[in-house]
């Protein structure tokens, strides 16, 4: 009998510490403290970062693309993910956010109302930003328009469909530290922060371990496509052999040296990174010179 309670008493601690372990972490309450938003940067960090490419409507174009609806549906190993309303309306978007309510949202991935989110929302990559950076896209998106179309429930299978199993997800995954360090030079740096922080370039370039987290020990080297049709290609050094001039040239046209022509989803990317300076085109190019080279 006394066996039995200790089996009972140590099963109710397991289940007491994995609750804690599994629970969302928001930032604390004075992350953001002394900033100010600025609507002018905020509009560059909504460009880098991609955001019409995942929550503007399937096919808009020129400020159609500034219409955060969402909708866009995301086929994964996992289930079909769908892109949020992240409109200035403040029932089915998020313009009754705060700026920390955005920042634990892209740092944490966590939502304000205390739930987690699924990384098929890059906050993996978006936990490395800035919160000056964050603070100044909530001040963007504050200007753009509202939109009243309502969200669609993400279709999951048990037992992805039960988001506190994202919390030890999120012990296993997400880090905010560089996966390209070292002595890199100022441009480099900047190629890093938009590379792996705001371009989130890793979270498609990236291959996967079996629960969905990057391998970054292979680091920008290829990946199958999430939606199962073709592959997405190896951008390392290893596998690219464009010059710097001719990736932050593709960055802004979309053309090859070969002339051939982004396509997919990379056009899109395209199409932000066209907004950026030359400057930082010619940063993230300088970074993926530093990436290590993979076959």
């Amino acid at each position: 009998m006394r066996f039995l309670r200790w089996i009972i008493l140590l099963g109710v601690l397991g289940a007491l510490a994995a609750w804690m372990v599994s629970a969302p972490r928001p930032l604390p309450d004075d992350a953001l403290a002394g900033l100010t938003g600025d609507a002018a940067r905020g509009k560059a960090v909504f460009d880098a970062g991609g955001c019409a490419s995942c929550h503007a409507a399937e096919g808009a174009e020129g400020s159609a693309r500034l219409v955060l609806s969402g909708g866009r549906a995301f086929a994964s190993p996992f289930g079909t993910f769908h892109a949020p309303n992240i409109s200035s309306d403040p029932q089915a978007g998020i313009g009754g956010w705060s700026a920390r309510d955005l920042a634990n949202a892209m740092m944490r991935g966590v939502s304000p109302e205390g739930a987690h989110y699924y990384p098929a929302f890059p906050y993996t990559s978006y936990t490395r930003a800035t919160t000056q950076d964050v603070v100044d896209l909530h001040a963007y998106l504050a200007t753009l328009p509202a939109d009243a179309t309502p969200n669609r429930l993400h279709d999951l299978g048990f037992p992805f469909n039960i988001r506190r199993t994202l919390g030890f997800w999120k012990w296993l995954y997400l880090d905010d530290s560089w996966i390209v360090d070292g002595d890199l030079t100022a441009q480099e740096e900047r190629g890093r922060y938009l590379a792996e922080a705001l371009g989130h370039c890793g979270e498609c370039h990236t291959p996967r371990g079996p629960l969905g987290g990057l391998d970054t020990a292979n680091w920008l080297a290829g990946a199958p496509n999430p939606s199962g049709r073709g592959t997405i290609p190896n951008i390392t050094p290893g596998g690219l052999d464009w010059s710097a001039v001719d990736i932050a040239a593709y960055l802004e046209t979309g053309f090859t040296p070969e002339y051939d022509s982004a396509g997919g989803h990379m056009a899109e990317v395209v199409q932000n990174f066209a907004q950026l300076t030359d400057a930082d085109r010619q940063a993230v190019a300088a970074y993926l010179k530093r990436v290590a080279a993979r076959p």
